[in-house]
């Protein structure tokens, strides 16, 4: 689970954007050990993640080393709140369980 924050000003384009996510980032995301991965976001620019893995260290470590994943988090910069020259995926909050009830 892990959390972002977009422009309020641009929340509607970064939704149109995730309509239609690119072919090949889906399966570089697949092949990476990404399953199940779900974004939500609030009205204020709240982003919240989630993804199952295996390895989630690992799928990470293996997106990060693909073409398709530096040109999409080249293009989502413009949308995110982050420090000048990081790609998104460098300046996410992960967050650990705490509570889970079964």
């Amino acid at each position: 689970l892990f959390v972002g924050r977009i422009h309020k000003d641009r929340l509607a384009e970064y939704k149109e954007r995730h309509a239609a996510v690119w072919p090949e980032m889906l399966d570089a995301l697949k092949k990476a050990g990404f399953n199940n991965y779900s974004l939500f976001l609030n009205e204020e620019g709240l982003l919240v993640g989630y993804f199952e893995s295996p390895d989630a260290k690992a799928a990470l470590e293996a997106m990060a080393k693909t073409d398709v994943n530096a040109r999409w988090q080249g293009e989502m910069a413009p949308f995110f709140v982050i420090p000048e020259g990081k790609r998104p995926d460098q300046c996410l909050e992960f967050l650990g369980e705490v509570f889970h009830m079964a």
